[in-house]
């Protein structure tokens, strides 16, 4: 029996994406698709809306500066809902009432990944925030979902009260954007090969493999 296939993903998104949503899913249909490739994939922040304060938002501010006004998102909202809906996720738009910074919820992945549960963590606060409209910038939501992922919740609380690793997340995502990421979800298979958006799975799938071929071949 030939060994296993080998590659590295590393996927870069941020949480309030909603493609990076439907991307997440995605990859997972991949990653199911490919018995013959061994996967490993690490989640790599980003900054959709750098420009948000800390403390967030208004959700209704934060679209009439983005998209001109609530109305005109609604049209949008209703083809990612559709999307959304076809990978089997819910997308409540309606629902979100603050539209977070996203640096903490970054800290709680990269401190997630340290237990093996940056994925869990990652979807977790996803689903907060598109299906449940939660306040991503409350820290008592925060500390729930890191509990849910089974971090110490006294211990995250104290680590999100100070600015640990906040300059290690901004450096992260400012090397992405250096690079020239400008759209995510963006996927970089073995580290050199970048595929951008939420591809579907077959797709992606047959993309991993190919480049998995390749680093097999050298």
């Amino acid at each position: 029996m030939s060994e296993k296939l080998r590659l590295h993903v590393d996927v870069v998104s941020d949480v309030v994406c909603p493609w990076c949503y439907i991307g997440k899913r995605r990859l997972e249909g991949a990653l199911a698709l490919l018995d013959d490739v061994d996967v490993s994939v690490r989640w790599r922040p980003f900054f959709l809306n750098p420009w948000i304060p800390r403390e967030g938002i208004a959700r209704d501010k934060y679209l009439e500066a983005k998209f001109g006004s609530v109305d005109a998102y609604k049209r949008i909202a209703s083809n990612v809902a559709q999307a959304a809906a076809s990978e089997g996720l819910t997308y409540n738009s309606e629902t979100i009432n603050r539209q977070p910074n996203t640096i903490d919820c970054h800290r709680l992945i990269f401190w997630a990944e340290q237990k093996g549960a940056s994925g869990e963590m990652k979807q977790r606060l996803m689903d907060l925030y598109f299906k449940d409209g939660a306040d991503l910038t409350d820290t008592d939501v925060l500390v729930q979902a890191a509990v849910d992922c089974g971090l110490d919740g006294q211990e995250i609380r104290a680590r999100l009260a100070s600015n640990e690793d906040v300059e290690t997340i901004s450096q992260a995502a400012q090397a992405a954007a250096n690079a020239g990421i400008s759209g995510v979800p963006t996927f970089i298979l073995g580290g050199k090969y970048g595929v951008s958006g939420a591809q579907p799975a077959e797709q992606l799938a047959s993309a991993i493999r190919q480049v998995a071929a390749l680093g097999q071949e050298k």
